[in-house]
């Protein structure tokens, strides 16, 4: 996937695997104990994650990676995702790695974006 260590280019690597919808590289990129959180309370396993979480990455048109601070095995993503039919949210996930394999991922959610100010979201 990314060079060994570089907890950045993981996540990168990571990022272009979900574009190219190549589920079995991320998969790779997760440690089997792997945990995915979210701000409804899931705590999910890795096989619940893609049961529940994967879909087909067709939709989207690209991701905007705005910032990705490491500190040890820790690391913070802001980006930016932008649909296929123009509409976006922005969102920042937090990565706990166990060696160069991601151990949980707590994403916190973002709003919509639009014309390059955050916008309401819809119900």
């Amino acid at each position: 996937m990314a060079a060994a260590g570089n907890k950045a280019e993981i996540i990168r690597a990571i990022f272009a695997a979900y574009l190219a919808n190549d589920r079995e590289g991320v998969a790779q990129a997760f440690a089997e104990d792997f945990r995915f959180n979210t701000p409804y309370g899931e705590n999910i396993d890795k096989p619940t994650y893609f049961d529940k979480c994967w879909r087909n990455s067709d939709w989207i048109g690209r991701h905007e990676t705005e910032r990705i601070m490491v500190e040890g095995g820790d690391a913070f993503v802001t980006y930016r995702c932008v649909a296929r039919d123009g509409k976006s949210f922005r969102n920042t996930e937090f990565f706990v790695f166990e060696g160069d394999r991601v151990k949980r991922v707590d994403v916190y959610f973002g709003p919509s974006h639009q014309d390059g100010k955050l916008v309401k979201q819809e119900r």
